[in-house]
């Protein structure tokens, strides 16, 4: 776990969380490295060191050979969660593009690559103008292209912002729309222009969608063998063949398509589609109750 003692200063203890990180995930660390992460002075990364061995004694040892300190046998993460999601995290955001080698902390990082997507081009200024309005609990007006039939071309709209969403591929903004007089989710690379802040038509907190959570229960597919069922529990972290998600209602649409599940899975081949829903009467009514109260996924359609 994380350490959480006081007396260390953000900066220090970002550097002993860096040296837990390396002692971990890359077998050894050295002045050298914290020299070159942090840009801090060498007598400084000497402290760091010793401070470390003094907040976690018996993590490390000095390889004279390798000239690098080494995690112990008995080494017990003080500073960091040695999660697997600290390191894919860093190495997702290399092969993304998103941060450079030497602000992920990684040394050595294989080489991969991810399943890309087209870029999604949000307007900065737009972007501002919609946090403004969040943190101001304000409205402004966007030029929304929507997709509906009804609405083929750029018009615009007063909305009152006050939450992001993300559904693996593209950013929403969930907002009481003023011209609809509901919750809706406005697709950000969408809004073509922002201007004119005003009063707020609606808080976040009448957002019934957003606030309301639905149990979402999965399971293997029933059709698969006994030690693919295994395996398809383990890769989703299920226990007794079940894993339980608790999604905002507002998000269920996007969860079950990224899951296979907005259709009869059971009903696919589980060749294809490992998992089915085990309370699939109560995941529909949730989804009917949120298409009805909110309208998103037509606005999106």
């Amino acid at each position: 776990m994380k350490d959480e003692r006081p007396g260390v200063r953000w900066g220090v203890e970002q550097r002993l969380e860096f040296i837990e990180f390396r002692l971990f995930w890359e077998g050894g660390v050295n002045r050298a490295d914290i020299i070159n992460m942090f840009g801090v002075s060498v007598p400084q990364a000497s402290k760091d060191l010793t401070l470390y061995q003094e907040r976690a004694p018996g993590n490390v040892e000095y390889d004279k050979s390798a000239k690098r300190y080494i995690p112990a046998r008995n080494f017990e993460p003080s500073f960091l969660t040695p999660g697997p999601e600290a390191y894919l995290s860093r190495l997702r955001s290399l092969a993304e593009g998103l941060s450079k080698p030497a602000e992920s902390w990684l040394r050595y990082h294989p080489e991969s690559d991810i399943a890309l997507t087209p870029h999604r081009d949000v307007d900065t200024a737009v972007l501002r103008a919609v946090i403004d309005a969040m943190r101001e609990q304000k409205s402004v007006e966007v030029l929304y292209q929507s997709m509906n039939s009804i609405r083929p071309d750029p018009m615009w709209r007063r909305m009152s912002p006050h939450a992001f969403g993300y559904d693996g591929f593209r950013w929403h903004a969930r907002a009481y729309c003023h011209l609809d007089a509901k919750y809706k989710d406005f697709i950000l690379p969408r809004i073509l222009e922002a201007r004119s802040p005003g009063p707020s038509g609606a808080g976040g907190e009448n957002d019934l969608g957003w606030h309301e959570r639905i149990r979402v229960e999965i399971t293997p597919h029933p059709a698969l063998a006994e030690n693919q069922k295994k395996v398809v529990a383990k890769d989703y972290g299920m226990m007794d063949n079940k894993a339980v998600l608790s999604v905002r209602c507002s998000m269920l649409f996007y969860v079950l398509k990224r899951l296979g599940l907005l259709r009869d899975a059971e009903k696919e081949a589980p060749r294809a589609q490992h998992i089915v829903l085990l309370n699939k009467e109560a995941v529909r009514a949730a989804l009917k109750r949120a298409e009805s109260a909110d309208a998103s996924v037509a606005e999106q359609a």
